[in-house]
């Protein structure tokens, strides 16, 4: 599990010269077999700088991708938040059945609902924008199914001492739902960035032009022609999702624990 990781921070200070000595018969069609190494022999930053400062494009992926996963993680706790707060406190007319339409959209895999998606993004014109990414993503049912078990496990009668104090039911989301779910409000912006920071399928079916495109569909790109330049870039793209896992960690535990996904 470990061994890539190493490889990939290895491999990228190494220069071209090195790396298609160690794994040139995987990177550029070499005879022979490729090899590990986990520490350059002639260690360098050239592509550090090459990639960091005379590299436009990778800068336009890289916010591509800010933008894109930003505006998914806004949308989920606009939506995905005060979504689960009245699947677990409000009742209303056909809960069940609306409720049971989430968990299916839940199970089915992207490639099913791709088609239909593409025709729906092309019909209202958000083909080929950062909104055909956004969209889908922010009104994600994941969110939702992890928050409502964390709502539903607010004491009720905190709320009804909120509701003899006079609090209305905003003012109890606001003032006791958002404090006691953190945890769980956390859990899905955690793993929301990570499915948006790492996506593939969406951009590449709903994206065509490349100035949109994101990180996960630049770094095959620049592989094929600089394997300095990809593993530099995949260590860029790496590290965000490396810094938000270590310190949310707790949080993420904390909040897939009381969605009670854990068993």
């Amino acid at each position: 599990m470990v061994s890539p990781l190493l490889l990939i921070v290895s491999y990228s200070f190494m220069g071209s010269g090195e790396l298609k000595e160690v794994c040139g018969a995987v990177l550029s069609g070499m005879k022979g077999m490729a090899g590990f190494r986990f520490f350059p022999a002639y260690p360098t930053l050239r592509a550090y700088v090459q990639i960091l400062l005379d590299s436009p494009e990778f800068f336009t992926s890289f916010w591509n991708s800010c933008i894109q996963t930003g505006g998914i993680l806004l949308g989920q706790f606009l939506v995905a938040v005060p979504a689960a707060w009245a699947f677990a406190n409000f009742r209303f007319p056909g809960k069940n059945v609306l409720w049971f339409l989430y968990m299916l959209l839940m199970i089915l895999p992207f490639q099913v609902t791709m088609v239909s998606g593409y025709l729906v993004l092309n019909k209202i014109h958000l083909m080929d924008t950062f909104a055909a990414i956004i969209l889908p993503g922010m009104f994600s049912t994941l969110p939702v199914f992890i928050l409502r078990k964390t709502f539903a496990a607010v004491p009720r009668e905190i709320i009804e001492t909120a509701k003899v104090d006079g609090a209305d039911e905003f003012r109890i989301f606001l003032s006791i739902g958002l404090p006691l779910g953190k945890a769980g409000i956390f859990a899905i912006l955690i793993l929301g960035f990570l499915e948006s920071w790492n996506a593939i399928e969406q951009p590449m079916t709903y994206l065509k032009t490349a100035a949109y495109w994101p990180m996960s569909l630049y770094l095959p790109q620049i592989m094929e022609k600089n394997a300095s330049l990809a593993f530099v870039a995949s260590m860029i793209m790496l590290v965000p999702a490396l810094l938000l896992f270590f310190f949310g960690q707790d949080y993420l535990e904390q909040g897939i624990a009381a969605s009670g996904l854990k068993g």
